[in-house]
Protein backbone atom coordinates (compact mmCIF):
# COMPACT_ATOMS: atom_id res chain seq x y z
CA UNK A 1 0.00 0.00 0.00
CA UNK A 2 1.20 3.31 -0.71
CA UNK A 3 1.83 6.89 1.47
CA UNK A 4 -1.75 8.43 1.84
CA UNK A 5 -1.97 12.00 0.72
CA UNK A 6 -3.57 13.68 3.86
CA UNK A 7 -4.85 17.66 3.92
CA UNK A 8 -5.92 18.87 7.01
CA UNK A 9 -9.56 18.77 5.97
CA UNK A 10 -9.82 15.67 4.32
CA UNK A 11 -11.13 12.58 5.82
CA UNK A 12 -8.81 9.93 6.39
CA UNK A 13 -10.24 6.97 3.34
CA UNK A 14 -11.17 3.47 4.79
CA UNK A 15 -13.04 0.52 4.63
CA UNK A 16 -15.10 -2.27 7.04
CA UNK A 17 -14.75 -5.12 8.95
CA UNK A 18 -17.44 -7.18 10.45
CA UNK A 19 -16.84 -8.06 13.47
CA UNK A 20 -20.02 -9.78 15.63
CA UNK A 21 -22.76 -8.66 12.74
CA UNK A 22 -21.55 -4.84 12.53
CA UNK A 23 -19.65 -2.74 10.73
CA UNK A 24 -17.00 -1.89 11.82
CA UNK A 25 -14.59 1.05 10.40
CA UNK A 26 -10.63 1.12 10.04
CA UNK A 27 -8.08 3.20 8.11
CA UNK A 28 -4.87 1.32 7.07
CA UNK A 29 -2.02 3.50 5.42
CA UNK A 30 1.88 2.93 4.70
CA UNK A 31 3.58 -0.37 3.27
CA UNK A 32 4.01 -3.62 5.62
CA UNK A 33 7.53 -2.86 7.22
CA UNK A 34 8.66 -6.86 8.20
CA UNK A 35 11.31 -5.89 10.45
CA UNK A 36 8.83 -3.03 12.57
CA UNK A 37 5.72 -3.92 14.21
CA UNK A 38 2.28 -2.37 12.60
CA UNK A 39 0.78 0.44 15.24
CA UNK A 40 -2.85 0.37 15.90
CA UNK A 41 -4.56 3.85 16.63
CA UNK A 42 -7.32 4.03 19.16
CA UNK A 43 -9.27 7.43 20.06
CA UNK A 44 -10.86 8.31 23.19
CA UNK A 45 -14.79 8.57 23.45
CA UNK A 46 -16.37 10.52 21.02
CA UNK A 47 -14.01 10.74 18.88
CA UNK A 48 -12.72 8.53 15.57
CA UNK A 49 -10.30 7.45 13.31
CA UNK A 50 -10.08 11.17 12.11
CA UNK A 51 -8.48 11.96 15.30
CA UNK A 52 -5.56 10.39 14.23
CA UNK A 53 -5.06 11.89 10.55
CA UNK A 54 -1.91 13.92 11.34
CA UNK A 55 -0.48 10.95 13.19
CA UNK A 56 -1.51 8.36 10.88
CA UNK A 57 0.14 11.29 8.15
CA UNK A 58 3.84 11.01 9.49
CA UNK A 59 3.77 7.37 11.19
CA UNK A 60 3.18 5.87 7.92
CA UNK A 61 6.51 7.19 6.57
CA UNK A 62 8.32 4.36 9.50
CA UNK A 63 5.54 1.89 9.68
CA UNK A 64 2.31 0.67 8.61
CA UNK A 65 -0.18 2.27 10.83
CA UNK A 66 -3.91 1.11 11.28
CA UNK A 67 -6.84 2.98 13.41
CA UNK A 68 -9.98 1.66 14.19
CA UNK A 69 -13.53 3.42 15.37
CA UNK A 70 -14.62 1.30 18.35
CA UNK A 71 -18.03 -0.17 17.94
CA UNK A 72 -20.44 2.64 19.13
CA UNK A 73 -17.83 5.35 18.02
CA UNK A 74 -17.42 7.56 14.73
CA UNK A 75 -18.34 5.56 11.23
CA UNK A 76 -18.66 2.09 12.78
CA UNK A 77 -22.07 0.44 14.17
CA UNK A 78 -24.17 2.14 16.90
CA UNK A 79 -25.87 -1.05 18.36
CA UNK A 80 -28.19 -0.77 21.42
CA UNK A 81 -26.75 -3.01 23.91
CA UNK A 82 -24.13 -2.53 26.89
CA UNK A 83 -20.72 -1.28 26.02
CA UNK A 84 -17.25 -1.70 28.61
CA UNK A 85 -13.64 -2.14 28.13
CA UNK A 86 -13.57 -5.72 27.81
CA UNK A 87 -16.20 -5.32 24.65
CA UNK A 88 -13.87 -3.03 23.09
CA UNK A 89 -10.34 -5.39 24.40
CA UNK A 90 -12.04 -8.40 22.53
CA UNK A 91 -13.03 -5.78 19.17
CA UNK A 92 -8.96 -5.21 19.44
CA UNK A 93 -7.79 -8.46 19.93
CA UNK A 94 -10.17 -9.72 17.25
CA UNK A 95 -9.02 -6.82 14.96
CA UNK A 96 -5.26 -7.49 15.61
CA UNK A 97 -5.76 -11.04 14.83
CA UNK A 98 -8.19 -11.51 12.06
CA UNK A 99 -7.30 -7.78 10.35
CA UNK A 100 -3.52 -6.99 10.57
CA UNK A 101 -2.34 -10.99 11.42
CA UNK A 102 0.56 -9.71 13.38
CA UNK A 103 1.43 -8.55 16.85
CA UNK A 104 0.67 -5.19 17.01
CA UNK A 105 2.22 -1.74 18.82
CA UNK A 106 -1.01 -0.64 20.39
CA UNK A 107 -1.43 3.49 21.08
CA UNK A 108 -5.02 4.67 23.05
CA UNK A 109 -5.90 7.72 24.22
CA UNK A 110 -8.24 8.57 26.91
CA UNK A 111 -11.14 5.63 26.85
CA UNK A 112 -8.88 4.15 23.63
CA UNK A 113 -6.19 3.88 26.19
CA UNK A 114 -8.31 2.05 28.57
CA UNK A 115 -9.03 -0.02 25.85
CA UNK A 116 -5.76 -0.90 24.58
CA UNK A 117 -3.94 -1.69 28.43
CA UNK A 118 -6.82 -4.12 28.87
CA UNK A 119 -5.81 -5.87 25.35
CA UNK A 120 -2.04 -5.82 26.70
CA UNK A 121 -3.11 -7.26 30.05
CA UNK A 122 -5.46 -10.23 28.30
CA UNK A 123 -3.57 -10.99 25.21
CA UNK A 124 0.21 -10.33 25.80
CA UNK A 125 1.24 -12.60 22.30
CA UNK A 126 -0.89 -10.09 20.53
CA UNK A 127 0.62 -6.71 22.02
CA UNK A 128 4.28 -5.70 21.02
CA UNK A 129 4.06 -2.57 23.10
CA UNK A 130 1.45 0.00 24.59
CA UNK A 131 1.71 3.76 23.98
CA UNK A 132 -0.61 5.27 26.30
CA UNK A 133 -1.83 8.87 25.69
CA UNK A 134 -3.74 10.42 28.74
CA UNK A 135 -5.54 6.91 29.47
CA UNK A 136 -8.52 6.49 31.16
CA UNK A 137 -9.51 3.88 33.94
CA UNK A 138 -9.29 4.00 37.86
CA UNK A 139 -6.95 2.49 40.18
CA UNK A 140 -8.06 0.37 43.39
CA UNK A 141 -6.50 3.51 45.94
CA UNK A 142 -8.52 6.18 44.41
CA UNK A 143 -11.85 4.54 44.38
CA UNK A 144 -12.01 2.76 47.73
CA UNK A 145 -14.49 4.12 50.16
CA UNK A 146 -11.97 5.21 52.64
CA UNK A 147 -10.81 7.28 50.11
CA UNK A 148 -14.17 8.99 48.62
CA UNK A 149 -15.95 12.06 50.55
CA UNK A 150 -19.77 10.49 51.94
CA UNK A 151 -21.00 13.51 50.88
CA UNK A 152 -19.78 14.04 47.12
CA UNK A 153 -19.88 10.41 47.17
CA UNK A 154 -24.08 10.81 47.63
CA UNK A 155 -23.87 13.64 45.15
CA UNK A 156 -22.35 11.41 42.40
CA UNK A 157 -24.62 8.56 42.97
CA UNK A 158 -27.47 10.77 42.75
CA UNK A 159 -26.71 12.46 39.50
CA UNK A 160 -25.65 9.05 38.32
CA UNK A 161 -29.35 7.43 39.32
CA UNK A 162 -31.19 10.44 37.15
CA UNK A 163 -28.66 10.04 34.56
CA UNK A 164 -29.78 6.26 33.83
CA UNK A 165 -33.31 7.47 33.12
CA UNK A 166 -33.59 7.00 29.30
CA UNK A 167 -35.20 10.84 29.08
CA UNK A 168 -32.44 11.93 31.16
CA UNK A 169 -29.61 10.75 29.07
CA UNK A 170 -31.65 11.32 25.78
CA UNK A 171 -31.76 15.14 26.91
CA UNK A 172 -27.82 15.33 27.84
CA UNK A 173 -27.39 13.97 24.60
CA UNK A 174 -29.09 16.69 22.83
CA UNK A 175 -27.02 19.14 24.68
CA UNK A 176 -23.94 18.14 24.58
CA UNK A 177 -24.08 17.35 20.93
CA UNK A 178 -24.76 20.76 19.61
CA UNK A 179 -21.90 21.99 17.93
CA UNK A 180 -21.20 25.06 20.23
CA UNK A 181 -21.08 22.96 23.30
CA UNK A 182 -18.67 20.56 21.58
CA UNK A 183 -16.79 23.64 21.04
CA UNK A 184 -16.68 25.29 23.90
CA UNK A 185 -15.49 21.73 25.47
CA UNK A 186 -12.79 21.19 23.50
CA UNK A 187 -11.47 24.83 24.37
CA UNK A 188 -11.67 23.37 27.76
CA UNK A 189 -9.31 20.44 27.53
CA UNK A 190 -7.11 21.95 24.65
CA UNK A 191 -4.24 23.40 25.51
CA UNK A 192 -3.34 24.40 22.52
CA UNK A 193 -6.64 26.76 21.27
CA UNK A 194 -5.48 26.62 17.28
CA UNK A 195 -6.25 23.41 17.68
CA UNK A 196 -9.52 23.30 18.00
CA UNK A 197 -10.69 23.78 14.43
CA UNK A 198 -14.12 23.51 12.85
CA UNK A 199 -12.96 20.26 11.30
CA UNK A 200 -12.36 18.65 14.38
CA UNK A 201 -15.92 20.25 15.91
CA UNK A 202 -17.31 18.50 12.72
CA UNK A 203 -15.51 15.27 12.95
CA UNK A 204 -16.96 14.73 16.67
CA UNK A 205 -20.22 16.19 15.54
CA UNK A 206 -21.16 14.05 12.78
CA UNK A 207 -21.26 10.51 14.31
CA UNK A 208 -23.31 12.07 17.06
CA UNK A 209 -26.49 12.45 14.06
CA UNK A 210 -25.70 8.53 13.31
CA UNK A 211 -29.00 6.02 14.20
CA UNK A 212 -27.95 4.80 17.67
CA UNK A 213 -25.81 7.61 18.66
CA UNK A 214 -28.34 8.76 21.52
CA UNK A 215 -28.45 5.07 23.23
CA UNK A 216 -24.63 4.54 23.17
CA UNK A 217 -24.12 7.46 25.04
CA UNK A 218 -27.12 6.31 27.17
CA UNK A 219 -25.28 2.84 27.84
CA UNK A 220 -21.81 4.37 29.11
CA UNK A 221 -24.00 5.70 31.92
CA UNK A 222 -24.72 1.84 32.16
CA UNK A 223 -21.56 0.58 31.87
CA UNK A 224 -19.88 -1.62 34.47
CA UNK A 225 -16.76 -0.64 35.78
CA UNK A 226 -13.40 -2.62 34.00
CA UNK A 227 -10.80 -3.88 35.96
CA UNK A 228 -8.59 -1.67 37.59
CA UNK A 229 -5.73 -0.18 35.96
CA UNK A 230 -3.26 -1.43 38.65
CA UNK A 231 -4.28 -4.75 38.02
CA UNK A 232 -3.75 -4.84 34.53
CA UNK A 233 -0.31 -3.39 34.91
CA UNK A 234 0.29 -6.46 36.97
CA UNK A 235 -0.45 -8.34 34.00
CA UNK A 236 0.99 -6.84 30.87
CA UNK A 237 4.47 -8.15 29.83
CA UNK A 238 5.25 -5.25 26.66
CA UNK A 239 7.21 -1.65 26.77
CA UNK A 240 5.45 1.04 28.08
CA UNK A 241 5.04 4.49 26.96
CA UNK A 242 3.34 7.16 28.44
CA UNK A 243 2.46 10.24 27.17
CA UNK A 244 1.17 13.02 29.32
CA UNK A 245 -0.59 16.02 28.12
CA UNK A 246 0.00 17.93 30.86
CA UNK A 247 -2.58 21.04 30.95
CA UNK A 248 -4.91 18.53 30.79
CA UNK A 249 -8.03 19.72 33.29
CA UNK A 250 -9.28 16.51 33.34
CA UNK A 251 -7.11 14.52 35.41
CA UNK A 252 -3.87 14.93 37.85
CA UNK A 253 -1.25 13.81 35.00
CA UNK A 254 2.07 13.98 37.82
CA UNK A 255 -0.36 11.84 40.13
CA UNK A 256 -1.20 9.52 37.52
CA UNK A 257 2.26 9.48 36.14
CA UNK A 258 3.26 8.24 39.50
CA UNK A 259 -0.02 5.76 40.15
CA UNK A 260 1.64 4.12 36.29
CA UNK A 261 5.44 3.90 37.35
CA UNK A 262 4.51 2.20 40.78
CA UNK A 263 3.15 -0.66 39.49
CA UNK A 264 5.33 -0.33 35.97
CA UNK A 265 8.63 1.57 37.25
CA UNK A 266 10.37 0.39 33.79
CA UNK A 267 7.97 2.36 31.64
CA UNK A 268 9.44 5.48 29.60
CA UNK A 269 6.95 8.76 29.87
CA UNK A 270 6.84 12.10 28.94
CA UNK A 271 5.40 15.24 29.98
CA UNK A 272 4.25 17.59 27.14
CA UNK A 273 2.88 20.96 26.64
CA UNK A 274 -0.58 20.05 25.89
CA UNK A 275 -4.13 18.84 27.65
CA UNK A 276 -6.09 16.01 26.90
CA UNK A 277 -5.51 15.02 23.42
CA UNK A 278 -1.53 15.86 22.57
CA UNK A 279 -1.54 13.86 19.88
CA UNK A 280 -3.75 16.10 18.03
CA UNK A 281 -2.60 19.41 19.69
CA UNK A 282 1.22 18.79 18.68
CA UNK A 283 0.90 15.90 16.55
CA UNK A 284 4.37 16.29 15.40
CA UNK A 285 6.43 15.99 18.66
CA UNK A 286 3.89 13.31 19.45
CA UNK A 287 4.57 11.34 16.41
CA UNK A 288 8.65 11.89 16.46
CA UNK A 289 8.44 10.40 20.03
CA UNK A 290 6.43 7.59 18.79
CA UNK A 291 9.13 6.37 16.23
CA UNK A 292 11.79 6.93 18.09
CA UNK A 293 10.39 4.97 21.11
CA UNK A 294 9.36 1.88 18.83
CA UNK A 295 12.52 2.14 16.83
CA UNK A 296 14.70 2.33 20.43
CA UNK A 297 12.89 -1.07 21.27
CA UNK A 298 15.25 -3.52 19.42
CA UNK A 299 12.28 -6.72 20.53
CA UNK A 300 10.07 -4.89 18.85
CA UNK A 301 11.35 -5.20 15.81
CA UNK A 302 11.89 -8.70 15.59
Amino acid sequence: MTAISLSPSSSIPGTYWQWRGNSIYYVKAGKPQPDKPALLLVHGFGASTDHWRQNIAQLQEEFQVWAIDLLGFGRSAKPNQEYSGNLWQEQLHDFITEVIGRSTVLAGNSLGGYASLCVAAAYPESTAGLILLNSAGPFSDTTSPSNQKPKSNRMGNLIRSILLQPWASFLLFQYVRRKSVIRKTLKKVYFNQSAVTDILVEDIYRPSCDEGAAEVFNAVFKTPQGEKVDILLSQIKCPLLLLWGEKDPWMDTKKRGNDFRRYYPQLTEYYLEAGHCPHDEIPDEVNNLITNWVLSQGRLQS
